[in-house]
């Protein structure tokens, strides 16, 4: 056989067209181009060993970067290398596969990273999952059974996330988080239980207090009803909480009733008010003209009638407000008091035995004075001044006297 016209240094092709690769091992056949030219057909299976090294150069650069998983590294290795060695293309088919062993280190390494990488996944899983079922077992002795369920449910696909451990590890695990759950539910659900019926014995408390609050809901009596509704309010706090969708409608209810009796009674004091202050401007207006008419009394009699027929018409008008009434009967009282003091003096001045004391008083002082004057006289022919001074303050003194005698005794004969 002779050699083709165009030298190579892996292959060469006979003169029928039939192309051989030059390998380490011998010459192996790759392929027949009839009807060309040896270059031709030499190019044509370089062109092939040509795509066989891009391939190569692309898996050692997935390789290097980390693109591949070690396992399906070593698995495209050595597929490549199988393809390569037996591939009908000419070119250094054993060097460009030898060149893939560079990779073996690469992927060995990956796969020590990777394992020490999955251990420490396990170990984190590990701790995680033990997290896990402590904050289950906590919540398991828990009282809190309104997020607690939520929780448990939220860790629980927390722990659907995590990588399986070894089988024992795991199944130990999983029993005491499972038996966790368990745990609180069972609880939970005897919890609600008991709540039910507390809640039914409320419900039936505060159906009593409605049916009575609703009979006072119309009544007039608005200061006992309103101290009876009072009291109810605290009757219906001692009773407890129904279910939340009861205690509202019933609450609803009873607010209803609250609100129909005190709207009534507001209602009714307003229209008090109004009248109130009406009554206390008539009051008002009839008393000053009443003040202006008696006082000061000259007139007792006259003071007399027309008092009566001011309290006649006074007493006729009704009510006042609260916070004006004391002010107004204050000055009633006082007009009142006035005639009274008129009277009394009249009374005074007009009494036999008033006037008789009073003469007598008046007698009394006159003969003090008159003893004193004596003294005072005595003692200013003896000359003696500490007598003159001691007589002369005891006539000053009865002298006083005599005179408020006398202006009385004047004011009751006048």
């Amino acid at each position: 056989m002779t050699e083709t016209a165009r030298p190579a240094a892996f292959g060469r092709v006979d003169v029928d067209g039939t192309v051989y690769v030059i390998t380490p091992d011998g010459e192996r056949m790759v392929g027949q181009i009839p009807d060309s030219t040896a270059e031709e057909a030499l190019a044509f299976f370089e062109r092939r060993f040509e795509a066989l090294r891009v391939e190569a150069n692309l898996l050692i650069h997935r390789v290097k970067s980390g693109v591949l998983k070690p396992q399906e590294a070593r698995r495209s290795l050595g597929a490549l290398k199988r393809n390569i060695l037996a591939a009908n293309a000419v070119g250094d088919l054993a060097g460009l596969a030898a060149d893939l062993d560079q990779l073996k280190p690469l992927i060995s390494q990956a796969e020590g990273q990777r394992r020490e990488e999955r251990t420490r996944q396990l170990e984190d899983a590990k701790a995680s999952k033990e997290a896990l079922v402590a904050q289950a077992e906590a919540v398991a002795q828990s009282d809190d059974w309104r997020t607690g369920a939520a929780r448990l449910q939220e860790w629980l696909e927390e722990w659907k996330q995590l990588p399986n451990l070894d089988s024992a590890t795991d199944e130990e695990l999983w029993h005491r988080f499972s038996g966790a759950r368990t745990a609180f539910t069972r609880r939970r659900k005897s919890h609600y239980q008991d709540l039910a019926g507390q809640f039914e014995v409320a419900r039936q408390a505060k159906e009593a207090i409605l049916k009575e609050s609703e009979e006072l809901a119309e009544s007039t009596d608005w200061r006992d009803t309103a101290q009876a509704f009072r009291d109810l309010m605290d009757r219906w706090k001692a009773a407890g909480s129904a279910s939340h969708a009861a205690d509202e409608e019933l609450w609803q209810r009873f607010r209803a009733h609250q609100d129909r009796f005190f709207t009534r009674r507001r209602e009714v004091f307003a229209a008090q008010d109004a009248e109130n202050q009406t009554n206390l401007r008539a009051k008002t207006a009839l008393l000053e003209e009443a003040e202006a008419a008696i006082l000061p009394v000259t007139d007792l009699e006259a003071a007399r009638a027309a008092f009566r027929q001011f309290v006649d018409q006074f007493n006729r008008i009704g009510r006042v407000p609260w916070d004006d009434s004391k002010a107004i009967d204050a000055r009633v009282r006082a007009l009142e008091a006035a005639i009274d003091e008129v009277a009394r003096r009249e009374w005074a001045r007009t009494d036999p035995q008033t006037r008789l004391r009073a003469q007598d008083t008046v007698n009394l002082f006159s003969d003090q004075v008159a003893k004193a004057e004596a003294d005072l006289a005595r003692a200013e022919a003896k000359g003696d001044s500490a007598a003159i001074a001691k007589a002369k303050a005891s006539v000053a003194t009865y002298q006083t006297w005599l005179d408020q005698a006398n202006q009385t005794l004047a004011e009751i004969i006048r």
